[in-house]
């Protein structure tokens, strides 16, 4: 069993959700990734989506954008990423890490070289934001062979139909991407959240996750009555933005938000 699925099972018999933390590696700068990852552990995160620096984040909306711009004046690559969930994996054997970005940085690697790194790096989960489906086969073959999950999007306007394709590649959790637009947005209706979430089950077994317009504790707990994971970015990386001159503080108000979070949903349980 993954740790991916450990996590879920684990949170599932204390009747409590996932809360997955995202943030871009290297932003502000590379030596801060690592640190912060085990301070937002610390705050409660059950699993960490490790976003990989790209000069054209088409999915990410201003805040997200900016953050890549950030690590990218630092030349982070997607190796230095892997090495720097190698260093996490020197300190946290059982924290899932997922790498979230674009298929370019990896074709550029090499599928099998990609797999062999992370694997070895102990990365749990890959979520390559512009590979539909049609084009996952051998990909997915790969990263399973690794004992890697790969991890797809779904939106508002995904069909039944696609659902069902995208099911059959996935593995891990799936990310239900709670707004039309980019990262960053605001409006988020629990409602159509539940019965978008009710479609996706009636499909697929595995857990599925919530993610864009989570802002603050209130609205992490909603989302957590209705799905098996928060996925929270934007609110996390503006944080990072405001305080990047002090990684102290900084790292002191993404684990005040995660924690918040955290202590709202487990409410619930």
């Amino acid at each position: 069993m993954s740790r991916i699925s450990k996590t879920f099972e684990l949170l599932k018999q204390q009747n409590k959700k996932a809360l997955i933390p995202f943030v871009t590696a290297g932003d502000p700068q590379p030596g801060f990734t690592v640190p912060l990852m085990h301070d937002m552990v610390s705050a409660g995160a059950s699993i960490i989506e490790l976003g990989v620096p790209f000069s054209d984040p088409m999915a990410d909306g201003p805040v997200i954008q900016a953050a890549d711009e950030r690590a990218l004046e630092h030349h982070v690559s997607l190796s230095d990423v892997i090495a720097m969930v190698k260093a996490f994996r020197e300190g946290d054997e059982n924290t899932p890490v997922v790498l979230m970005g674009y298929l370019n940085p990896i074709e550029i690697m090499g599928y099998q070289r990609f797999a062999e790194l992370s694997a070895d790096a102990g990365i749990d989960g890959v979520l390559i934001v512009d590979m539909p489906p049609e084009e996952a086969t051998e990909f997915t073959a790969l990263m399973t062979q690794h004992e890697i999950n790969t991890i797809f999007l779904i939106s508002p306007t995904t069909s039944a139909g696609r659902i069902e394709k995208i099911n059959k590649y996935a593995s891990g959790y799936l990310y239900y991407v709670s707004l039309k637009g980019v990262t960053g947005a605001n409006t988020l209706d629990i409602d159509s959240v539940t019965e978008k979430l009710q479609q996706i089950r009636a499909i697929t077994g595995l857990p599925v996750g919530v993610g864009f317009g989570i802002k603050d504790g209130e609205t992490a707990q909603a989302v957590s009555r209705v799905a098996d994971a928060v996925v929270v970015g934007s609110a996390l990386v503006n944080q990072v933005a405001e305080h990047q001159n002090n990684q102290q503080i900084m790292n002191k108000k993404v684990s005040d938000v995660l924690s918040d979070m955290r202590n709202m949903m487990d409410d619930l349980a």
